[in-house]
């Protein structure tokens, strides 16, 4: 099953979040709809980016997949210009 990841710069936090929720509640919804890999959090040129990894049938999947997470990211903290990649081969490739 060809895997993917969604990757969201994450800003300002709703008040009553605590930042160690952000990465759990990314993957915690990218669970709700298929199998997590993994998932991070890391610092980009001083911007917070979560990656989450996860397997999907197809591009049209992965894409619903990683809009739902960026909607309950979104609704936790400000999120920016997110996109969603595809592994072929040993490379990654972007499909959103």
């Amino acid at each position: 099953m060809p895997s993917f990841r969604v990757i969201i710069p994450v800003g300002l936090l709703r008040p009553d979040v605590a930042p160690t929720e952000i990465e759990p509640a990314a993957a915690a919804a990218v669970a709700e709809l298929t199998t997590v890999e993994a998932s991070s959090v890391d610092v980009v040129s001083r911007e917070a980016r979560i990656t989450v990894r996860f397997t999907a049938d197809g591009a049209r999947d992965a894409l619903r997949v990683a809009q739902h997470a960026v909607t309950v990211l979104g609704s936790l903290a400000e999120t920016g210009d997110w996109r969603l990649t595809e592994r072929v081969g040993g490379r990654w490739f972007r499909r959103a």
